[in-house]
């Protein structure tokens, strides 16, 4: 079995982070999305798996390299155009072969992994098997229809009168039988050759299609509000662990992970926080639920429910409130009343806020 990681969107609602860097490389507690992406389908025991890249395919070769350091084998597959999800598979035939697949969007947050996911198709290996999820909104999603026997009947892409609040989330499992379908479809109306229209040909001819409800926390982290939610559940479940620096005017409570070469100085830590690799903390009150990036410079700072990407530095605001602060941001005071303050600053910016 092999796996396929997409990983070419251009990530509009993230903007402007997505300007500088890859939506999948955005941090989750410190480690970049594709990252658990990658754990996730190392752990059902694939190791050959193709990524699809595009405009900003450099940057994302350059942080996973070939793959070794999860124990895999990595193929980079160039998308010159997002054309849809089912473009990919096409992009991807001679990687895929005649393999069984899994198909992984890049951005995409399953905590629970997919394993039980992974054997439920393995389990009678239908020609397709997606994975779906309860959502409160189903018009912004693709949706499945159920049977009376929990075997899908119908796929609708962002249905205007859903018939049902299960949705597709980023996970497909497929057998070869999927590459007919996606060469019989033609592009949808927004131009794009469409997964769901793919599997719905399969339904069309009578060939069965299964599914999963994943009931653990996903979240496809399109949006700040999402990347700032999903930091937090990760950071809930951390493991304490100081490997840098606390100095004996320092306090430390709750889980907290401080990594090799940071150094924290009269400063209060509050967990769940982790704090990247020589960064250094100083006459602060951090936490709960921050994560702190490399090399990032804190003075007289005081944040919680946020998140600072490696390099910023953030000197003189005590008010930062479920904030997310970019690569080499610099975040400071300008003067005026002290309040409270909550930012989406893009990398290499520079703010000024009252303090």
């Amino acid at each position: 079995m092999k796996a396929l990681v997409l990983s070419g969107g251009s990530g509009l609602r993230l903007r402007p982070f997505s300007h500088s860097m890859p939506k999948q490389l955005l941090p989750i507690a410190n480690k970049p999305v594709i990252d658990h992406v990658l754990e996730n389908i190392r752990d059902i025991g694939i190791t050959d798996i193709g990524v699809v890249v595009g405009g900003q395919a450099p940057e994302i070769i350059t942080a996973l390299g070939d793959g070794s350091r999860w124990g895999t084998r990595l193929t980079y597959l160039h998308q010159k155009k997002p054309l849809g999800l089912a473009h990919c598979l096409l992009q991807a035939r001679e990687f895929l072969g005649d393999d069984d697949f899994v198909v992984y969007l890049g951005d995409n947050m399953l905590l629970d992994g997919i394993s039980d996911l992974a054997s439920d198709f393995s389990a009678d290996r239908p020609a397709a098997h997606v994975v779906l999820h309860k959502v409160s909104d189903p018009t912004t999603f693709g949706v499945a229809e159920l049977g009376p026997d929990g075997e899908v009947s119908r796929l609708v892409e962002k249905p205007s009168y859903p018939r049902s609040n299960l949705a597709l989330i980023g996970v497909y499992f497929f057998t070869p039988a999927i590459h007919e379908a996606v060469r019989a479809i033609g592009p949808s109306p927004r131009g794009e050759l469409e997964i769901t229209d793919a599997v719905q040909w399969l339904l069309d001819r009578g060939i069965r299609v299964t599914a999963t409800e994943y009931t653990g926390y996903w979240k496809d982290v399109g949006r700040v509000e999402d990347v700032l939610e999903c930091n937090r559940r990760v950071l809930d479940g951390l493991s304490p662990a100081v490997a840098g620096e606390v100095d004996d005017m320092s306090v430390i409570r709750g889980p907290v992970v401080i990594e090799p070469g940071a150094r924290i100085t009269r400063s209060v830590i509050e967990g769940p926080v982790i704090v990247g690799a020589s960064a250094v903390l100083t006459d602060s009150h951090v936490g709960p639920h921050v994560s702190i990036g490399r090399g990032c410079i804190l003075r007289d700072a005081r944040l919680d429910g946020s998140m600072a990407l490696d390099g910023a530095v953030i000197t003189g605001v005590r008010g930062l409130h479920h904030s997310l602060i970019g690569r080499s941001a610099r975040v400071g005071p300008s003067g005026g009343v002290t309040q409270q303050h909550r930012l989406v600053v893009g990398d290499h910016c520079q703010v000024e806020v009252a303090v």
